[in-house]
């Protein structure tokens, strides 16, 4: 089926040439590895090196910042081909270049960008984004982690959970308040390095439901000094920051989501054409046969929709409505294909000597980062509604 997509969805060569690369990587290194990282939980720094050194982490960032120069579409790319073999990796991948490097890139100072960039595209050096808190999932503008200045420096205070690469990085993006009544206009952004004192860095409780390759943190600011020459874009313009790499996660995930739906259909296609049972092989069964004709209708809807929010990008044209768009589509149709095929298996897909039930794990967690499928509802709403004037013009006579 990947043979065909760049006919099919009329990659350009460029996405077409990084897709195949991505696949390349995704066959050759992942593959092997995937099923026994994920038992183990165990999270590889050579595996970060060699997504470095194939070029891949650096894909998307401009030529002149020492990147790829990838286009978002041949990003998208990317993001399925690695997420069809390992959504650990996918999910690493997402962080390291999208929330970490992008706001690096775009909005830090000339020495951070210096001292950082290159070797985290290169996988020599791990970087992690501390935006999420316990009581600060989607609402940021209730984020209770502290940013105060002393002098030359800040001091930090709080925690951060759920923080992917957390506890093996090398740089951290942390985000705080300087002013709760400012709520989302009141945020900063800080490079802070593992050395600095004041930092605790913990895995988190229990195990994860899914993506147990990736490492995830609990992280305790206690009076955590860092120099104001750290601070990541304008003062009070942590909000701003935080969408640079946000708003392209989201596409990132929806496209990793597009390459789960597909490994799942893949699967479910072949054990449908070898099993048999009464005599005839279970695919033509007609509600088999209906089962899959259905994630094969859902899973080209997301495919079409991610593509469409790429092209936006790549042409210079807003694409909120469309990202948010395709992350709740390809999420919640790539848990329902996750589901059938489970199913389909029978036994087989109950254990994990197949993929199945990995992919099921991964994929609800795309439903819950980067904006839960509940939050994306809104954010559409919100869209088509538009602003209630009437509700203002009543505001402001009261």
């Amino acid at each position: 089926m990947a043979l065909d997509l760049d006919r099919e969805y009329d990659l350009p060569e460029e996405a077409a040439t990084w897709r195949a690369q991505a696949a390349r990587f995704a066959a050759d290194v992942l593959a092997p590895l995937a099923r026994e990282a994920d038992r183990e939980g165990r999270f590889s720094r050579d595996v970060v090196e060699q997504l470095g050194a194939a070029g891949l982490i650096g894909a998307g960032l401009p030529v002149e910042a020492g990147g790829g120069g990838a286009s978002m579409l041949a990003a998208c790319a990317i993001a399925e081909e690695i997420g069809v073999v390992d959504g650990s990796a996918r999910g690493f991948l997402a962080v390291q270049a999208g929330l970490v490097l992008a706001p690096l890139v775009q909005a830090a100072p000339e020495a951070l960008r210096v001292a950082w960039a290159e070797r985290l595209a290169a996988g020599t050096a791990i970087g992690a984004f501390g935006l999420t808190e316990p009581e600060a999932g989607s609402d940021v503008g209730s984020m209770r982690t502290s940013i105060r200045e002393d002098g030359d420096d800040v001091v930090i205070d709080g925690e951060k959970v759920w923080i992917t690469n957390g506890g093996v990085a090398d740089v951290l993006l942390i985000f705080g308040q300087t002013d709760p009544a400012r709520k989302t206009k009141g945020l900063e952004c800080y490079l802070v390095t593992p050395d600095m004192p004041g930092l605790t860095r913990r895995p988190m409780a229990g195990r994860e439901l899914g993506h147990r390759a990736s490492d995830h943190a609990h992280l305790v600011f206690d009076g955590l000094r860092v120099p104001k020459a750290n601070r990541i874009g304008a003062a009070r313009g942590g909000m701003a920051v935080a969408m640079l790499g946000l708003e392209d996660g989201r596409l990132n995930v929806a496209a990793g989501a597009v390459g789960i739906h597909r490994a799942c259909l893949e699967a479910s296609v072949a054990f449908a054409r070898a099993r048999r049972q009464f005599g005839k092989r279970i695919g033509d069964f007609q509600q088999v046969g209906a089962t899959l004709a259905e994630m094969d209708m859902t899973l080209r809807a997301s495919r079409l929709m991610v593509h469409h929010a790429a092209r936006l990008k790549d042409r210079g044209l807003p694409n909120d409505h469309a990202v948010s768009a395709a992350k709740l589509h390809a999420t919640e149709a790539a848990l329902e294909a996750a589901t059938r095929a489970i199913q389909l298996h029978g036994s087989r897909g109950y254990t994990d000597e197949f993929p199945l039930e990995r992919y099921w794990r991964d994929v609800m967690a795309l439903t819950i980062y980067e904006g839960t499928s509940n939050i994306q509802r809104v954010i559409l709403a919100r869209m088509l509604l538009g602003r209630d004037e009437q509700r203002g013009r009543e505001g402001k006579q009261a």
